[in-house]
């Protein structure tokens, strides 16, 4: 049986996507910003583990220049530059590799998005990395799950069961495909995403900024302390309702709060900038940073998680402003045989 083997498990490589031209980064100042923000993220993850990046048609020798020569390059046609939702989620049977690739429709067919080329990273992806192709009709992201590698899955109810992605579909209905594609056998639900995520650009509630499991029975929670922000409420009523789940294994679960940045607005609406938009790489946690007070905290935090990995922080402002963090621009590829 195929399972997705939970990201701290050995990885063969990290897969990350170029910014390129499109409405997210609408000028070139944007785009410049973006391209040093995702060069910055890919090097720090390169200390660790190998990267993979896919770029634009003729874009290498650009990105070539601010990556350094240790990053692979490959190029493919490109709409975004969101690997964690673009490419596939990669699964194991302990030996052999396979790839779940999700149908894709800009986050919900959202006005501004264009995903022709974008759908198709996921195939490609997958047969660059030498894996076998599971392909699901459910529109669903890599940003929209989270597992602890022992059958529990977190999803939110705004992104499986909303119309924009997929219409006429059941809750038990999403649920059984989930499990059936990553081997998961318990869906823990979030009500929605931070408030944030809801504006232009953001993915209308993906789990990977409120919450992520550190080990099995272990999940970190965003927590946003400002009664003045609208996360306030909502991150008390999700740590609570964590707190009353169990696992799979029929573990409950323990929470633990990473208070948010004490900044509550960001480019023209709610800050949903969030630490729990983590990546785990060989040896490392590449954590936000934004600098700001809480950074800190925040570092500490992961460093008592994840004590015999280094945390690296790298400053995450740009990415967020696109929509997304870290753990957005990164997915992981196992290491087969050792999930």
């Amino acid at each position: 049986m195929f399972r997705m083997p939970p990201e701290w498990a050995p990885h063969e490589r990290t897969w990350m996507a170029w910014p390129g031209p499109n409405p997210t980064f609408d000028d070139a100042d944007g785009l410049a910003r973006a391209r040093e923000a995702w060069a910055a993220v890919a090097r720090a993850v390169r200390r660790f583990e190998p990267v993979t990046m896919v770029t634009g048609p003729g874009q290498s020798a650009g990105a070539r220049a601010l990556l350094g020569p240790d990053i692979e390059l490959v190029e493919r046609e490109l709409d975004d530059a969101w690997m964690r939702d673009i490419g596939p989620t990669f699964v194991t049977d302990g030996e052999r590799l396979a790839a779940v690739d999700w149908t894709f429709n800009g986050w919900g067919a959202q006005s501004w998005a264009r995903w022709g080329h974008d759908a198709k990273i996921g195939a490609y992806v997958s047969d660059l990395a030498g894996a076998r192709t599971h392909t699901s009709e459910l529109v669903n992201e890599g940003g929209a799950i989270h597992v602890d590698g022992e059958g529990t899955v977190l999803l939110t109810e705004t992104v499986q069961l909303g119309a924009e992605r997929n219409p006429g579909w059941t809750r038990e209905q999403v649920e059984a495909e989930i499990h059936a594609r990553l081997g998961t056998t318990k869906a823990i639900w979030l009500p929605r995403g931070l408030s944030g995520d809801y504006g232009e650009f953001g993915t209308r509630g993906h789990v990977d900024i409120v919450a992520a499991f550190a080990r099995p029975g272990v999940v970190v929670a965003h927590t946003q302390p400002d009664p003045a922000h609208p996360d306030h409420e909502l991150c008390r009523g999700i740590v609570a309702q964590l707190r009353a789940e169990t696992d799979a294994k029929g573990r409950p679960l323990e929470v633990v709060e990473v208070q948010a940045p004490t900044v509550l607005e960001a480019d023209g609406g709610w800050a949903d900038y969030s630490y729990i938009n983590h990546y785990l790489c060989n040896g490392a946690v590449v954590l936000c940073s934004f600098d700001d007070p809480r950074d800190a905290e925040a570092a500490a935090v992961f460093q008592r998680l994840f004590p015999d990995r280094t945390v690296v922080q790298v400053d995450a402002r740009t990415i967020f402003a696109g929509g997304g963090g870290i753990h957005c621009i990164t997915q992981q590829q196992p290491l087969a045989g050792r999930s």
